[in-house]
C-alpha cells in the first residue's frame, strides 16, 4: 500500500496566497518541504533559506516595513534560536507569523528533539506569542487562517504549532 502524502501543505499554501503572504523564510525542514516547494514555484513569492531561525524574525519584520507580509517556517528545535529576536515585533507592534512543525512529541525517536519540543510552547508564550495548535488535518486551513488574521489585524506575534502526529515520527540511528 502506497502512502498518500498529506494535503495540509497545500492548505497552508492556499491560506498564504489568500492572506497575500509573499515573504517566506525557513531553515530547511522536512516537515515544511512540500510547502516550501509550493512557495518556491511562485514568481511573486520570495523564499529565503536561513542559516538560523532568528534571521527570519528580522526578515519578516523588514518585509512588513516594506509593505509585504511574511511568515517564518521552522521546526520546534529552532524556536530557541528566535527568543531574543522575538522582542523586535513585540516592541515595535509589528505582525509576526510563524508556522512551527513540532518534534519531540508523538513517537519521537530522536532524544535531541525532546527537550525543545517540550519547551517550545512555553518559550513562545514567555515572549508574548499567541499559540494556535493543529492536531487534526481537517483543522489546518481554519487555524492557519485565524492565526494570520490575528497577527496581521492586531499587530501581534502568533505561532501555529503543527502536531508531530501530522508530520510523522522520525527515527534516530
Amino acid at each position: 500500500m502506497q502512502n498518500k502524502p498529506p494535503e495540509w501543505p497545500e492548505e497552508i499554501f492556499a491560506v498564504l496566497r489568500t492572506r497575500e503572504i509573499t515573504q517566506i523564510c525557513h531553515v530547511p525542514d522536512a516537515g515544511h518541504d512540500r510547502l516550501i516547494r509550493l512557495c518556491n514555484a511562485q514568481n511573486d513569492m520570495s523564499v529565503t533559506t536561513l542559516t538560523t531561525e532568528e534571521e527570519g524574525v528580522g526578515i519578516v519584520a523588514g518585509a512588513w516595513l516594506g509593505g509585504r507580509r511574511g511568515v517564518l517556517l521552522m521546526q520546534s528545535s529552532g524556536v530557541g534560536n528566535t527568543i531574543n529576536a522575538l522582542a523586535l515585533p513585540a516592541a515595535c507592534r509589528m505582525p509576526f507569523l510563524t508556522i512551527v512543525t513540532m518534534r519531540g512529541e508523538w513517537g519521537e525517536g530522536n532524544p535531541w528533539q525532546v527537550p525543545m519540543g517540550q519547551g517550545a510552547p512555553g518559550a513562545l508564550e514567555a515572549m508574548g506569542v499567541t499559540l494556535f495548535r493543529v492536531d487534526r488535518t481537517e483543522e489546518m486551513a481554519d487555524i492557519v487562517n485565524a492565526a494570520a488574521a490575528q497577527a496581521f489585524n492586531n499587530m501581534c506575534s502568533v505561532a501555529v504549532l503543527i502536531s508531530q502526529r501530522l508530520i510523522g515520527a522520525k527515527g534516530f540511528k
